[in-house]
């Protein structure tokens, strides 16, 4: 069968999670392109498939073939790939022993950016508030290059998951002025490492529970880095052997 129409209800009802709100409501939610519809596929996530007609593309799944102008409705970029995807939320838990704290991260790009570095730099768990940049959004999945189906993401109330660790595994700040350069730093195997917001840098309240602070030093023209950048920089230093 090939769906033709926008007005289809099943079609109708796939575009709804395209937003948060639908998203949040039935734990489902949309990839696009063969790259990151394979990602969702190899790792269990995916569970249907919208093809245009006449496409090649193939998985070993259920498949509903469109037309044109449907796909471009099931699309979030303005020029559609061959195929859309269906995915579950992931079911996810905290597991490991470097852990990746996210506070408010609000950019889509930057998001996606640091789950990307996060499996790139062997990071076991990352925690994030409810202030975050949604994990499902098209510019999430599409900026983390598939990967956040290869992590585990779980939100938290920040300051109770750090209460809670707090004296079991070692905390590191990001902070300019007193803290220490992240090339001296010792290598730890188990750390918790703390990110903040783009404008704003870490919640002071979060900052204070840090057991150390580190900096990145940089050429004094450059007065900060882009969070997704700085992160990336800072996971491989804690991890590389």
């Amino acid at each position: 069968m090939t769906y033709s129409s926008i007005s289809n209800p099943k079609i109708k009802e796939i575009a709804k999670l395209k937003n948060k709100k639908y998203r949040d409501q039935n734990k489902l939610f949309l990839v696009e392109g063969p790259h990151l519809v394979n990602e969702a596929y190899k790792t269990g996530y995916l569970k249907e498939i919208f093809v245009l007609e006449n496409s090649d593309f193939k998985l070993d799944i259920k498949t509903n073939y469109v037309t044109k102008n449907v796909l471009k409705y099931l699309s979030n970029v303005e020029t559609p790939n061959t195929v859309v995807g269906i995915c579950a939320f992931k079911n996810m838990s905290i597991k490991g022993n470097k852990l990746l704290i996210l506070d408010s991260i609000q950019d889509p790009g930057n998001l996606g950016t640091i789950i990307r570095s996060s499996v790139a730099f062997n990071i076991d768990t990352i925690i994030i508030n409810d202030k975050c940049a949604d994990i499902y959004s098209d510019k999430v999945i599409r900026s983390s290059q598939g990967m956040i189906f290869k992590t585990n993401i779980v939100k938290q109330d920040l300051y109770d998951f750090i209460s809670k660790i707090k004296g079991q595994i070692r905390i590191y700040g990001t902070k300019v002025t007193g803290g220490k350069d992240l090339k001296t730093l010792e290598k730890n195997s188990d750390f918790a490492i703390i990110m903040g917001n783009e404008g704003n840098g870490v919640n002071p309240k979060l900052l204070d529970m840090c057991d150390e602070y580190l900096y990145i030093p940089m050429n004094k023209n450059c007065e900060s880095l882009n969070v997704g950048v700085a992160t990336s920089i800072i996971l491989y230093e804690l991890t590389k052997r």
